[in-house]
């Protein structure tokens, strides 16, 4: 990984003045929300320096009265229209911009030193990849960077001196049973990366009730506070297949050198096995308050606000092997992660439309799967990957999933 190798020292809270800048793309989201919640455990370690939404004015609003960024950005054009006005009336200063050269300025802000990127699916993709070349402390959430510009976006931390930090809890996990600044696996003796997952909702159901699946039901994960998007990944195992794929890219790894492993109690967040036959397993309730928490503060440790473990109240934990009759989202991502190329991001795309029309109630759950494997299929891939390739096999992949959506799935039945 492109990060430090400087030790902790001393904890200690420092002078305001030395309060870092925070950038926080996609602050109205689970993961920005609980990033302000530690930010507001730290005073004066931290400064929020600019913050974005997408469409919740009204919560995005209320951040910003309360932590007084510089600057706001909504996706939106007309939200960002609407909370401009809204913070007029109330007398704030914070400069309001919209669109993505609005997120993309959040991220450049010379104040800026740390940028959460948070945003979820592709529209993160520009801000995040800017705040690298800006060689910031990316904290990276948006696992879309990496999974449809990984090679380009890990080489970009290396040229400009950015370090790239993992948010998502198993990435995070990982990240914490290596060496301190480990970037080539072998190097230190690592075998395998094993990346947990609770199953989902569905981890016991019949493939019958899988497809009479409503999106409600697809929502209510087991153990993790999400949104609808993410959830639906997670019911597919696709968001453990973007994993695959965003591990590789974080850790220098091979798909073979990546095992996904159930874990229902959702408490062991990742393992790493040496070619000793040791394990090094981070263990921790499931908040994603801890990774925020770990990343904010590398390499120090700081509060994220999460209480520890009871062991003993917990008093077992189960693993066992995906079922991929039940779950073909995670066959297909490692497929796209074999191929290379723009292969990940056309499964990325695709997943994109196929989750947006099932929560739409256009097409049902186990058809998402299916558009996901006809466009694959039929969308070439392109061995080079630059910006402009990405984006152009993205738009292709997405304008194919549409189509097949439109016939409600009898295409790919």
């Amino acid at each position: 990984m492109a990060v430090a190798t400087v030790r902790p020292g001393a904890a200690r809270p420092p002078q305001p003045s030395l309060a870092r800048g925070l950038v926080i793309l996609g602050s109205t989201g689970s993961i920005g929300v609980n990033t302000l919640k530690v930010v507001a455990l730290h005073p004066g370690r931290f400064r929020v320096v600019a913050l974005t939404g997408n469409t919740q004015v009204e919560r995005l609003y209320e951040q910003c009265q309360q932590f007084q960024p510089e600057l706001a950005a909504m996706m939106d054009e007309r939200a960002a229209e609407e909370l401009e006005r809204k913070l007029r009336a109330a007398g704030s200063g914070v400069r309001v911009v919209a669109g993505i050269p609005g997120l993309c300025e959040a991220a450049l802000l010379p104040s800026a030193q740390i940028v959460m990127a948070a945003i979820v699916g592709a529209a993160g993709l520009a801000p995040t990849l800017g705040a690298v070349r800006a060689g910031r402390r990316v904290l990276l959430a948006n696992k879309e960077s990496l999974v449809m510009l990984g090679t380009l976006m890990m080489d970009e931390a290396a040229k400009f001196s950015a370090e790239i930090l993992p948010i998502d809890s198993e990435h995070n996990a990982v990240f914490q049973c290596l060496p301190t600044g480990t970037r080539l696996l072998e190097s230190c003796g690592v075998r395998r990366i094993l990346l947990t997952c609770s199953g989902g909702p569905f981890r016991t159901w019949t493939l019958p009730q899988i497809e009479g699946a409503t999106p409600d039901e697809a929502c209510a994960h087991p153990n993790w506070r999400m949104g609808r998007k993410i959830s639906v990944d997670s019911a597919t195992l696709m968001n453990k297949g973007l994993e695959v794929i965003e591990a590789c890219h974080l850790f220098r790894a091979t798909a073979d050198m990546v095992d996904v492993v159930i874990h229902p109690q959702s408490v062991v967040h990742s393992l790493v096995e040496y070619r000793d036959g040791s394990m090094l397993a981070q263990l921790g309730n499931p908040d994603m308050r801890t990774p925020i928490a770990h990343a904010l503060g590398w390499p120090e440790r700081i509060d994220s606000g999460v209480a520890g473990l009871d062991l003993a109240a917990i008093g077992r934990f189960d693993f066992e092997q995906p079922d991929s009759d039940r779950f073909p989202c995670l066959a297909l991502a490692y497929g796209a992660c074999r191929r290379g190329g723009t292969a990940p991001a056309v499964l990325n795309a695709a997943n994109e439309i196929a989750v947006e029309a099932f929560l739409a109630g256009q097409i049902g759950f186990t058809t998402i799967a299916r558009v996901i494997e006809s466009v694959l299929s039929s969308v070439p891939v392109e061995d080079s990957i630059s910006v402009e390739t990405v984006l152009q096999y993205d738009a292709m992949a997405r304008t194919e999933a549409r189509e097949l959506v439109a016939h409600k799935g009898k295409r790919v039945s």
